[in-house]
């Protein structure tokens, strides 16, 4: 069988997903359906998808079916999806537009919007315990992947990098030692959980798991700056939000810090360390690799 082109084999393993996603969502009590009106709004609204697809792909490049675990990968995307509605808020980055149309807030308005974060937040929960797994993987296991994605989430990830985001005029840190910390938990803790659930549920060796780790830990950073690059360069109708936000919001950034070309280098350099993790492994990680080069080169 010829092998699919990375864009085809992304396009496919994306709209596969996308139908998950849809189907795995919860129906609530008419009295409130605009919570759900709300919820599909953002959850259903599109975009990469990097991080469920992380997690299938680390599975399938184990050579096993990643069916299985689809309700995880939804979970990780219900995780994100309440992220962005917060972080759009007024009390946070203040944006009006996301993925192309009217954010959740201005849609709904903020109790809305703040409420249907919350209910995607603890939904993935849901998910992620259903009994059904139970056919495919050990309990161990996913409370394993419960536990790594509360941390990445919370307190000891997106949260974190979130609130350091806000208050870093009060910390006592170098920019470029905010501007790590912010990223590494912000951005880079959900990307990287990606990637351990799909380990973890490949039951990879552990020297596997510590690369593929790392190598999640590099291709968030990498993410992350170049978001920051196309705050600066991108083009509204590609990126489907306002560029200059960070500006705007005087966020800390990579450009802000290092400049622009060097920010760019820096994106490379992260990419290059992906990928030497990934050639530490035992498995086949072509497909991780075409991944990585999508998160460098995207344009959105």
């Amino acid at each position: 069988m010829e092998k699919l082109s990375f864009a085809d084999y992304y396009q496919k393993k994306k709209a596969y997903f996308e139908s998950h996603l849809a189907a795995s969502f919860p129906r609530v009590p008419n009295p409130v359906a605009i919570l759900e009106e709300s919820m599909r709004y953002s959850l259903l609204a599109g975009g990469k998808r990097l991080r469920p697809l992380l997690l299938l792909t680390t599975i399938e490049c184990t050579g096993k079916n990643a069916d299985f675990a689809m309700p995880l990968a939804c979970a990780i995307e219900y995780i994100h999806t309440y992220s962005l509605i917060h972080d759009d808020l007024p009390c946070m980055d203040d944006d009006e537009l996301r993925r192309g149309q009217p954010t959740n807030h201005i849609k709904f308005g903020e109790d809305i919007a703040l409420l249907a974060g919350d209910a995607l937040l603890t939904h993935c929960f849901a998910l992620m315990s259903t009994t059904a797994l139970l056919e495919h993987t050990s309990a161990g296991n996913i409370l394993k992947a419960i536990h790594i994605l509360a941390e990445s989430a919370g307190v000891f990830g997106m949260v974190s990098g979130q609130v350091a985001d806000i208050q870093r005029q009060y910390v006592q840190q170098s920019s470029e030692e905010a501007l790590s910390f912010i990223h590494a938990h912000k951005t880079g803790a959900l990307i990287t959980a990606a990637v351990q659930i799909g380990s973890l549920l490949a039951e990879v060796t552990e020297r596997d798991f510590s690369e593929l780790s790392g190598f999640g830990a590099e291709i968030g950073k990498c993410f992350q700056i170049q978001d920051d690059i196309l705050d600066v360069t991108g083009v509204k109708e590609r990126l489907g939000k306002s560029p200059g936000t960070d500006q705007k919001n005087e966020t800390l950034t990579y450009p802000l810090v290092f400049g622009l070309e060097k920010s760019k280098q820096l994106a490379s350099q992260c990419y290059e360390n992906a990928l030497r993790h990934l050639d530490n492994t035992g498995i086949n990680t072509i497909r991780l690799q075409e991944l990585a080069n999508f998160v460098l080169k995207r344009d959105h």
